[in-house]
């Protein structure tokens, strides 16, 4: 029988070693559209950051698509089973860098890519639609019988209609085919049982229907998981946003719950609103109801938020947030609720690892989770006030003056170019 003594250590341990598990989630994405790039691999030179990301409290990191793909960036995956042909790195070198990162407690989340997929060679008829799974047996060997039938360019149209978008640059796969949805999912558990991956972020998930994200959620059981569902705001006809999101919002609120509730989404609307809002139109925080006016003031659970991306920022800059008020845009995102994501861009080539670090901290410290309480004390067109829960006030906007907004028993925390955070004492 254990001693008292003993038993104590014991108590502490299994408290700590529970605390560890329930950390909230905080998401890094690990690279850029530029990344496969890198000479000596992105792999091997990812595996360096490992440290600061872990002193950053980063417990889900996201990595790129780690199939052989047409483009180098892995968007247009081929042989799913080949991993060696990514030009991010070979087999050996991910699994290398996902044990780094296992050993300091994070997990790792592949990108994946299954809305479509590019042939290995043409049929009878001249078309690209025979595809090769990158293993010496038949998996994933299919043939244009597995592509969606209104996707004319490439079908034989044997195949069911597409449950969602289309995708123009390569066939649209037909995940109503049950063998597509069997060979997916043990695709998808062989990344996690034989190469180390813990959850999943599924590209373009406009491209098929919530249902069949549903299927691979439930045969694959991911750690986590995040799809994106990007959807064009509402802008009026002068080409301003308007202040009202409730539709988009509530497009990936039905979005999550249709795909079964587990899934989370990107949060593109509290993305597109704060971006707006930081040009001195703070105002457009707080939704009719008196909260945050995205996902995260609907279903905070189910979001993640996020500042930019491979896509709407790095080199691409489809739709990127305003460069000089990037730490507003943290100062917001990594106080609120959601699971929040950190670009690798902002973390390390713009050198606000340190800034964004101390953000982390605070949220860790005080417990902010996907689901901690706002309480909008601020919200004019130069200054955003917020409570979060019962510890933390924070403000973004060009205005010092916060008035008596802020209780004497609260120090500042961390403080930036028209940002600041107060803890209570």
């Amino acid at each position: 029988m254990m001693s008292s003594h003993h038993l104590f250590w014991f108590f502490v341990l299994s408290v700590s070693y529970l605390a560890a598990l329930a950390s909230p989630a905080l998401l890094f994405q690990g690279f850029n559209w530029e990344s496969w790039k890198k000479e000596g691999g992105w792999y091997n030179s990812l595996k360096n950051s490992v440290p600061d990301l872990a002193n950053a409290g980063i417990t889900h990191v996201w990595l790129p698509p780690p199939s052989q793909s047409a483009a180098q960036q892995g968007y247009m995956p081929g042989r799913l089973y080949d991993l060696g042909a990514s030009s991010y790195g070979n087999q050996d070198e991910l699994k290398h860098l996902i044990d780094a990162f296992h050993q300091r407690g994070i997990k790792c989340l592949a990108d994946i890519v299954i809305n479509h997929r590019t042939a290995e060679k043409k049929d009878g008829r001249g078309i690209w639609c025979i595809f090769e799974g990158g293993t010496p047996d038949d998996r994933l060997d299919w043939g244009p019988s597995f592509i969606c039938r209104d996707d004319t360019e490439y079908s034989d149209g044997t195949g069911n209609p597409d449950t969602g978008e289309d995708f123009k640059p390569a066939p649209d796969i037909d995940h109503l085919n049950p063998k597509v949805q069997k060979e997916l999912s043990d695709w998808m558990n062989w990344l996690k049982r034989d190469i180390g991956f813990d959850g999943w972020r599924f590209d373009f998930v406009k491209g098929y229907a919530p249902s069949i994200t549903k299927i691979y959620m439930d045969q694959t059981s991911p750690n986590f998981a995040v799809g994106e569902k990007w959807d064009d705001l509402s802008y009026g006809q002068d080409g301003e946003l308007n202040p009202n999101q409730d539709a988009h919002r509530r497009a990936l609120a039905d979005w999550v719950n249709a795909a079964g509730g587990a899934v989370t989404a990107f949060d593109f609307t509290t993305k597109g609103i704060l971006q707006a809002a930081v040009e001195g139109e703070l105002w457009r925080l707080k939704d009719s109801n008196g909260k945050p006016p995205g996902l995260i003031g609907l279903q905070p659970g189910s979001a993640v938020t996020f500042i930019d991306n491979h896509d709407t920022g790095s080199t691409q800059k489809l739709w990127p947030f305003p460069s000089d008020k990037v730490m507003q845009g943290y100062a917001y995102i990594l106080t609120h609720p959601g699971v929040p994501s950190i670009f690798y861009d902002h973390f390390f080539d713009w050198g606000l690892k340190e800034e964004i670090g101390k953000l982390t901290a605070i949220r860790a410290r005080n417990g902010i989770n996907e689901k901690s309480s706002v309480k909008i004390l601020a919200f004019d067109p130069d200054l955003y006030v917020a409570a979060i829960d019962d510890g933390v006030i924070m403000k973004i906007g060009a205005k010092y003056e916060v008035g008596g907004l802020v209780p004497p028993n609260y120090q500042i925390a961390t403080s930036g170019q028209d940002y600041c955070v107060w803890e209570k004492k």
